[in-house]
């Protein structure tokens, strides 16, 4: 990587920087801390395009960068990113002392090639190493990244992958529009980064060749085991060892391993509702995560059941041709403004990602940045406020009113639209959504009706609300997200004493760290209960990384113990979620009673983490045996 660009040349590809990362950047190859200035750094950097900085202000940086830049082309050595370096950027970045950060930010922001969190140790180096063997269910995100690391770690592996090839929700979500909601720079793994994403938020085919790329690269298609489900795993106390009940194209198989790691994600169950009537329905009805592109949508009267953040994305797209959309609400989203969601990386911003070392790992810095600090502040409840079903904290209401006036400014002349779009409950309770105007846009349409009334059956020709109107209609689409809190559904997982993991959990499932219970001996979960994200921390990959950092210390641990199986204490795991339940009750999604996914059946918060990011990767840096029965 080097800047092959004169001075002309530079300054174009500058015009398309984002202005923050690039100040980073110099200041960091340069050694020049002065370009750092308080009037370059505003307070709304971390949420607004370009830092919220004003015209002249942006180009006042570029031509500082440019110049400074100059320098390094012609020569200049580039220093190396100390800690004090570190320290210094990221503290003028977010207007705080991350000496606390410093280590976690030196893993992140790396050049390309450098992997800091590969595992320092190999198998074949350990004196007197056991004889332990790792299956993996599942090859998405986590379970290929799991199979990496196992890989690096010279440790047997073998993952069990239901569909017919990697990518997890990636290959299996094909709806119109889909894409993902965090940046692409940011929503990869971070010692694997891409400096050409077309998208800033890649779309579904973006992400399922990320994955498949990623896959081969590093050979782990030889280690996958495709169109094979694990319809059962039980953990065989004799020969210390889960037995697998697998569904092959060869019929039920059977294999054991000597670690199990589930790797099937949070939003991989397509929830349906059990609505009165929905089998009777005769015309063609499918959910969203299983979009049937055999229904031609053209001309048709297409009604969609949801607004949830998938319906957000394929709504917009099925509008320009459906003849008409109604669209059944049954509680609004609020709405992030996010202007580039659809728009495509600028030709300057490609090269300066390919060609000016280090701007990706900063531009990715600048991405994290509002889940390392300040996000999770809006969330809290400040019992001083007091909270209400407005708003959980001064903070939180201002949210509020800055979203809400973000959705009137695009609701002229349709006041009809307003009390059905503008949230009632907190900004944080559910999920908060991307957007760049396209939904309120969509909504205006006049072959749109967003219609409130609740769902009282479905008919054979339509939709039937509660006020006693049917809404006739060709085509259902259920766009009502996930069975998240079915974790590791529908695999049956039997620990010791023959103890069902679905029985024990009752639908309220708990795990330490999100990655082991009491009962189930080698069991690790990743992307498992209270490891999601509500907007608070670079994205469930960072948190996979954390997860498959502690399953990697723990096979470490095995390979070298005396015992064959470690099972973590139930008053490790029950102290451990009490403080996670204290804290989500303490946040805008556990104060509100608006419901959502982010909240269980039993009224428990068992999917987000409610704590800063940082502190799910302080707590997940070693396995510590004294936590856990030794089993022998």
């Amino acid at each position: 990587m080097m800047i092959n660009a004169d001075d002309a040349q530079l300054r174009r590809h500058l015009r398309d920087a984002e202005v923050p990362a690039l100040l980073m950047t110099v200041a960091h190859l340069t050694g020049d801390t002065s370009i750092l200035r308080d009037d370059l750094r505003c307070e709304g950097w971390l949420f607004l395009p370009q830092g919220g900085l004003t015209a002249r202000r942006r180009e006042e940086a570029r031509a500082l960068a440019a110049g400074l830049l100059a320098r390094l082309r012609d020569g200049a050595p580039v220093p190396p990113l100390d800690a004090r370096t570190l320290h210094r950027i990221t503290s003028w970045a977010l207007g705080m002392d991350t000496a606390d950060l410093v280590p976690l930010l030196a893993e992140e922001i790396v050049p390309p090639g450098a992997d800091p969190k590969a595992p320092g140790w190999n198998r074949d180096d350990l004196p007197g190493a056991r004889d332990v063997e790792v299956a993996v269910v599942g090859a998405g995100m986590s379970g290929l990244l799991a199979a990496h690391r196992l890989k690096q770690a010279g440790v047997p592996v073998v993952v069990y992958e239901k569909n017919g090839d990697v990518g997890g929700t990636w290959l299996e979500n094909t709806y119109p529009g889909c894409r993902v909601d965090v940046a692409g720079h940011l929503y990869s793994y971070s010692f694997a980064q891409r400096a050409d994403w077309p998208y800033h938020f890649g779309t579904q085919e973006n992400l399922r060749q990320y994955f498949a790329d990623f896959a081969k690269q590093n050979g782990l298609y030889e280690h996958i085991r495709f169109e094979t489900g694990v319809r059962a795993a039980a953990w065989d106390e004799a020969a210390g060892r889960w037995r697998l009940t697998l569904d092959t194209p060869d019929g039920v198989r059977t294999a054991t391993s000597t670690v199990l790691v589930t790797a099937v994600g949070q939003l991989n169950r397509p929830h349906v509702p059990d609505i009165p009537g929905r089998d009777e329905f005769a015309g063609p009805a499918f959910h969203s995560a299983r979009w049937d592109h055999g229904v031609n949508l053209a001309g048709r009267r297409v009604a969609v059941i949801g607004t949830g953040a998938s319906a957000v994305q394929f709504i917009p797209e099925i509008a320009r041709t459906a003849g008409e959309v109604r669209v059944f609400q049954r509680t609004p989203p609020w709405l992030r403004p996010t202007p580039n969601y659809h728009q495509p990386v600028a030709s300057g911003l490609r090269w300066l990602h390919q060609h000016l070392p280090y701007y990706a790992a900063w531009y990715r810095f600048w991405l994290l940045a509002p889940g390392l600090h300040r996000v999770l502040d809006g969330w809290v409840v400040d019992w001083d406020h007091p909270p209400t079903e407005r708003a959980v904290s001064a903070v939180n209401d201002g949210l509020r009113t800055a979203l809400t006036g973000y959705l009137r400014g695009q609701l002229a002349g349709r006041p009809d639209l307003e009390p059905l779009v503008i949230p009632a409950y907190p900004v944080g309770a559910r999920r908060v959504l991307r957007d760049n105007g396209t939904w309120i846009a969509t909504l205006r349409r006049d072959n749109v009706r967003l219609v409130s009334e609740r769902i009282e059956r479905i008919t054979p020709a339509g939709v039937r609300t509660a006020d006693g109107v049917e809404h006739r209609a060709d085509v259902i689409v259920y766009g009502t997200g996930f069975a998240a809190s079915e974790f590791l559904a529908p695999m049956t997982v039997t620990g010791r004493g023959d103890v069902d993991l679905h029985r024990t959990w009752n639908g309220d499932a708990r795990a330490y760290l999100g990655l082991t219970v009491p009962g189930f001996p080698n069991l690790f979960c990743l992307y498992g209960p209270n490891t999601n994200l509500a907007g608070h921390g670079g994205s469930i990959i960072y948190m996979s990384e954390c997860g498959v950092t502690y399953l990697l210390d723990a096979v470490r641990h095995l390979l070298g113990a005396p015992h064959r199986a470690v099972e973590v204490r139930r008053e490790v795991c029950d102290a451990f979620n009490a403080e996670v339940d204290a804290a989500n009750a303490e946040r805008a999604w556990g104060f509100s009673k608006v419901g959502g996914w982010f909240v269980n059946a039993a009224g428990r918060s068992a999917q987000n983490w409610p704590f800063p990011a940082q502190e799910y990767w302080r707590r997940t840096r070693r396995f510590d045996p004294a936590q856990y029965l030794h089993l022998r």
